[in-house]
Order: C-alpha cells, then sequence, then structure tokens
C-alpha cells in the first residue's frame, strides 16, 4: 500500500528523484526460528529500485522488534514504561520488586528483548493489581523503604479503582476499544443504553451493578468513583491500560449488543446521551417529586430498566442499528 511522496537521492538513478513509501515482506530467522516481518521501504518512483533514506533504518527495526513481540506474545517497551508509570516506580526498584536483576529493566528499555517467563512476570504485574501487590511484598527487603511505599500506594489506589464486576469492565474496555474518545457522562449513558437493550433482547441484565437516578440521567455509582477525576473531559490514564485485553471475556451475544450502542449511541456526547435518557420514562418517574437541580438517588431497577426497553424495542426494533437510531431521533426531537 502506498503511504506518501517525498525526493531523496536514487543511486540507481543519479540524481534526486520522487520516492513512495511502501510495505514489504521479508523473511528472518531469529533465534533459529523463520518469521516473516513486514517493514517499510522507499522505492524510487522513477526506476523502481529501493532507495536508502535518512531514518528508515531505524524505523526497519522497531517495526521488526514490534512483530517479533507479537508473534512471540511478549511485553512491548510501551507497556513496560506503563507498568513503571501505573505503578510510579524507577526501573531499578521494578527491577528488583519483580524480582529480576538490578539492571533488567533497564536493558529492556534499551531494546534487549525478554525472556518469555521474565515478559509473562512484567505483563501479569501490568495487568493485575494484586499480583504487582505479591511481588512487591516478597521483594521488600530489595527495595528502598521509600520506593516500597510509593509503590504499595499506587497498588491500593488502583485496587480501590476497580470496584466494580468483570462483566462490567469487560463492557467498559470494549467500549475503549471501540470508540476514540468517552467521557465519563458519555460512558455512563452508554452503560445504561446497554444494560436497558441487552435484558430487553435476551430477558436477563448484562452486568450485576444497580443503576441509580442522578441529576444528569442514569448513573452507575461504582463506575462513577473509577472516573470522577476525568469530570467532563476524555477519559486517558495510564492506569487503565489494565483494562486492555478484558473485553475478550464478553460473547458474540454481549458484543453484538455493545456494538448496536456504540455504533449509535455512540456518535453523540455525553450531554446530548444525557437529553435521550431526561426523556425516558424510567428516570423520569425516579425522578418525580424532585426540583430541577436537585440531587436524587433513586434506583432504577434492572426491571424497570428492562420493561421500559422492551416497550420500545417492540415500536421500533432495537435489535437493529436502524431502529435505535429512528428510536434516536424521535427522543431528540422532544421539546
Amino acid at each position: 500500500m502506498t503511504v506518501k511522496s517525498r525526493c531523496d537521492f536514487c543511486i540507481e538513478c543519479r540524481k534526486q528523484t520522487e520516492y513512495m513509501l511502501q510495505k514489504k515482506k521479508i523473511v528472518k530467522t531469529v533465534r533459529d526460528k523463520e518469521y516473516t516481518f513486514e517493514i517499510t521501504v522507499a522505492v524510487c518512483s522513477e526506476c523502481g529500485e529501493e532507495m536508502s533514506i535518512p531514518g528508515l533504518l531505524d524505523v526497519n527495526v522497531q517495526e521488526v522488534d514490534a512483530q517479533y513481540r507479537a508473534a512471540e506474545g511478549l511485553i512491548s517497551i510501551a507497556d513496560i514504561k506503563k507498568l513503571m508509570e501505573i505503578y510510579k516506580i524507577g526501573k531499578a526498584p521494578l527491577s528488583l520488586a519483580l524480582g529480576f536483576g538490578e539492571v533488567t529493566i533497564p536493558r529492556y528499555l534499551e531494546g534487549q528483548i525478554p525472556s518469555k517467563e521474565y515478559s509473562d512476570i512484567m505483563k501479569s504485574a501490568l495487568s493485575s493489581p494484586s499480583y504487582m501487590k505479591q511481588r512487591l511484598s516478597e521483594n521488600k527487603g530489595k527495595l528502598t523503604d521509600a520506593a516500597y511505599k510509593k509503590a504499595i500506594a499506587a497498588v491500593d489506589s488502583i485496587d480501590r479503582l476497580f470496584s466494580v464486576s468483570n462483566q462490567m469492565l469487560r463492557v467498559i474496555a470494549y467500549i475503549f476499544k471501540s470508540l476514540e474518545e468517552v467521557t465519563p457522562l458519555m460512558l455512563q449513558k452508554l452503560l445504561y443504553f446497554i444494560q436497558g437493550i441487552y435484558s430487553a433482547l435476551y430477558g436477563e441484565p448484562l452486568f450485576v451493578e444497580e443503576c441509580r437516578a442522578w441529576i444528569h440521567g442514569p448513573v452507575y455509582p461504582e463506575v462513577y468513583e473509577l472516573f470522577k477525576d476525568f469530570k467532563y473531559n476524555p477519559i486517558d490514564d495510564v492506569r487503565f491500560a489494565l483494562f486492555e485485553g478484558m473485553e475478550t471475556g464478553l460473547t458474540a451475544q454481549e458484543k453484538r449488543v455493545v456494538d448496536l450502542v456504540v455504533n449509535t449511541f455512540g456518535m453523540y456526547g455525553g450531554k446530548t446521551l444525557e437529553k435521550i435518557t431526561h426523556n425516558e420514562t424510567p428516570w423520569i418517574e425516579a425522578r418525580n417529586g424532585y426540583e430541577e437541580g436537585i440531587p436524587s438517588n433513586e434506583l432504577l431497577s434492572k426491571e424497570q430498566i428492562m420493561n421500559y426497553y422492551i416497550s420500545v424495542s417492540q415500536k421500533y426494533d432495537i435489535s437493529t442499528e436502524k431502529g435505535l437510531r429512528l428510536y434516536i431521533h424521535d427522543m431528540l426531537d422532544i421539546s
């Protein structure tokens, strides 16, 4: 696939020519095993020969490294850096905390490829705060008191954040993977729509958390606590790298419903989604007796939500994107 056009000196043509950046497959042997990698090459637009472009060799090294790690299931340098950021720990202390030699992590950050055993340890620490806490406790004596306390405080903070069910986390992870930007307000409404549509279509809730009728619409309080620091800004925090991969635990049926919601409601911002919920029966009934702007914490029961969306589906067929778009249009058209 052609990417872009530039000019440089072509050795074959003996002059400045335009070149195109293209992808090329190469075969390399690494540790006695053969791999096929896709790298970027510069091709002269006039003679068709490959050209040597400044900086391209470094790009190729990075491409091969990333593809090799992916093929072998090895942790990336970027994820090692995330590990340090998430747990607020330096490279040498991280090495010791995980039970490695003091210079191990620094070498990995310079490009040395870890063994599968050490890679799996780092990946486990990245995906599980409890695992990281265990490694810290086991290797406490190797760390300075300050480094240990700082890392343990970070672990405890993350543990408190992840107070929702695994199923809820899987849905959130899938939403994050599907949409480029998600604010806390937008996330709350998407979760509510997913719960309603899933329960209406399949007769049971998708996750166990209870929903409440707050001023700005339906809210899952545990999820609010998880992301409240972002306020009205897109959720973007290195700590939530821990969500990555959790969506694989969803069934095809569950993903289908999330896709339905993301591809329809997910096209709107949080305030627009809030307006939709303010025109829906469950929130209106739960807020009955409350003046505008007065806080409430009334329960929006799973049964209420399910029954409402069953009635919606009878009119709009919410099993389809077309039906959901029509429903959204009508709800936003209410004065």
